[in-house]
């Protein structure tokens, strides 16, 4: 249900949302494009179009034409407690279908982003989140989505080293406010007012 998101300056992840070809991720993955390459777990690639995007909430959906799809299945985020394991699933770094492991460490956390963008009531987790693991899936142990990984802390790079690495301080959308969120976009094709 994790796919590769291909844009025009870089690569991120996205969730099969439904059976009709939504693919909900970050509003940050997609920025200003409006078409994309969309590769699924099989490796099949498809042609990906924007449906609507929220950068407040930093969501977004693209939408794809393809049979056979296998929407993400949902939990609540709600019931989530804080030591509850999680895994984070995406393509970090251009590595596809990748899986990393941690805990839920807080709920109820604001992030601010590099784009400007405040989330509120983000989770915060244990599970390594890099550079193309946003829009991709927090799942439990059932393989349920219970958020959208959205940002990972990292630190600056030694001097004549590149790009520093995730520190185990990552943050996902809860996915009880994700999945509002991109029921408007894909009703309308854009979100009315905020969520929190």
């Amino acid at each position: 249900s994790v796919v590769q998101i291909e844009t025009a300056s870089g690569l991120g992840s996205g969730i099969v949302f439904d059976g009709k070809g939504d693919i909900v991720t970050n509003a940050h993955v997609v920025g200003t494009d409006r078409s994309f390459k969309v590769t699924l777990s099989n490796g099949k690639i498809y042609s990906g179009t924007l449906v609507g995007t929220f950068p407040a909430n930093d969501l977004a959906v693209v939408k794809i034409s393809a049979n056979g799809l296998r929407p993400a299945t949902f939990a609540k985020s709600s019931g989530l407690e804080v030591g509850d394991i999680v895994l984070a699933v995406g393509n970090p770094l251009g590595f596809r279908s990748s899986v990393t492991q941690g805990i839920v460490s807080a709920l109820g956390r604001t992030v601010s982003e590099g784009n400007g963008a405040t989330l509120p009531n983000t989770i915060q987790t244990s599970a390594a989140i890099n550079p193309g693991n946003s829009g991709g899936a927090l799942v439990d142990c059932e393989g349920k989505l219970v958020g959208v990984p959205t940002a990972g802390a990292t630190v600056p790079s030694p001097p004549g080293e590149s790009g520093g690495g995730s520190i185990g301080l990552g943050f996902a959308i809860p996915v009880d406010l994700a999945k509002s969120i991109a029921d408007e976009i894909i009703a309308t094709g854009r979100v009315t007012h905020a969520f929190f």
